[in-house]
């Protein structure tokens, strides 16, 4: 899967916060009868006793509607609503239905959690679904040869044969441990880490040799070390697989940008990198794995990483 799926915004606009609905309701119940009491002690012969039964009557009729129609509006519609969209969601709708706008400040807030949880299970599952289908191509290939392998090796055969399946049944066997190891990663990658902060030169120590790494700008990153080490480690592999000699990084507050001096990414690649299983290496055994470990691992720490234009070699932003 290239991309998450992007939650909706509520749009947060001027309403009466929850507490002072519920106050102001309770408040009016408690003051309507101590009003009615003040007026009998005050001007209680001004009116007689029918007149101020209509009276009280029609006010109290007044205030129970309007105080209904702000329960109805503040409170009832925006859980209609919710239930309604997570009913959606839990029917497998991606576009559920999601009001622009609720009522109080905490029902708005609670509306973009619920959407913002929805769009990550969404996330979640679609992704476990690509992997899965992946990993179910990758692994048939491979396995498809080893059984091939040791049908032909119950025969008789000549010993240079025999010797020749053996080392493709080493091979797959080998693809097919890379490619598990792979795939624990990447459910490694997921597990959040942490905040930080953590200066980027502190981490810079182990890299692929005989790869140059030059830090133009350092700074205090918001994530936590060891993964942003596991980050720099599968950015700095890739670039020194793909024939790079020199990694470029440069740090601010929000921001990292990785670039290296490589043949870059072709075109028509561009789109595709971040794909689980995608790579230009597949005969010399690349998996295709280590952009998506990065990319996942970023968005379970709240960051993003992105393609950056450059004029030579790869580039990548990383913004946390």
């Amino acid at each position: 899967m290239s991309g998450k799926l992007k939650a909706r915004r509520v749009v947060q606009k001027w309403r009466p916060p929850l507490a002072l609905v519920i106050g102001g309701t309770l408040a009016a119940v408690l003051c309507m009868p101590l009003l009615a009491i003040g007026y009998f002690r005050v001007a209680g012969n001004i009116l007689g006793w029918g007149e101020t039964s209509w009276l009280f009557g029609w006010m109290a009729l007044w205030a129970t509607a309007i105080l209904g129609y702000l329960l109805w509006r503040l409170v009832l519609r925006p859980v209609y609503a919710l239930t309604a969209h997570a009913n959606a969601v839990k029917g497998g709708h991606s576009d559920a239905p999601l009001p622009p706008h609720f009522g109080t400040p905490e029902f708005s807030t609670l509306a973009q959690a619920v959407d913002d949880m929805a769009k990550a299970l969404q996330t979640r599952e679609a992704g476990i679904r690509a992997y899965s289908d992946h990993v179910t191509h990758e692994l048939k290939s491979p396995l498809t040869s080893i059984i091939a392998a040791a049908e032909l090796l119950e025969g008789d055969m000549p010993e240079a044969d025999r010797a020749e399946l053996l080392s493709s049944v080493r091979t797959s066997s080998n693809r097919m441990q890379q490619l598990l190891n792979d795939l624990r990663k990447l459910t490694a990658a997921r597990t959040p880490y942490g905040k930080g902060p953590t200066l980027l030169s502190s981490v810079l120590s182990g890299l692929p040799e005989p790869l140059e790494v030059q830090l133009t700008a350092d700074a205090a990153l918001p994530i936590d070390a060891n993964a942003l080490r596991v980050v720099l480690e599968q950015l700095a592999r890739n670039a020194a697989e793909h024939r790079a000699t020199r990694l470029m990084l440069t740090a601010s507050a929000s921001s990292l940008h990785v670039q290296d001096n490589g043949p870059g990414i072709a075109t028509g690649d561009r789109s595709r990198v971040f794909d689980p299983f995608f790579t230009t290496r597949r005969d010399a055994g690349g998996t295709g794995m280590g952009l998506s470990i990065v990319k996942a691992m970023l968005e379970a720490n709240g960051a993003e990483i992105a393609l950056a234009e450059c004029e030579s070699g790869a580039a990548f932003l990383i913004s946390f």
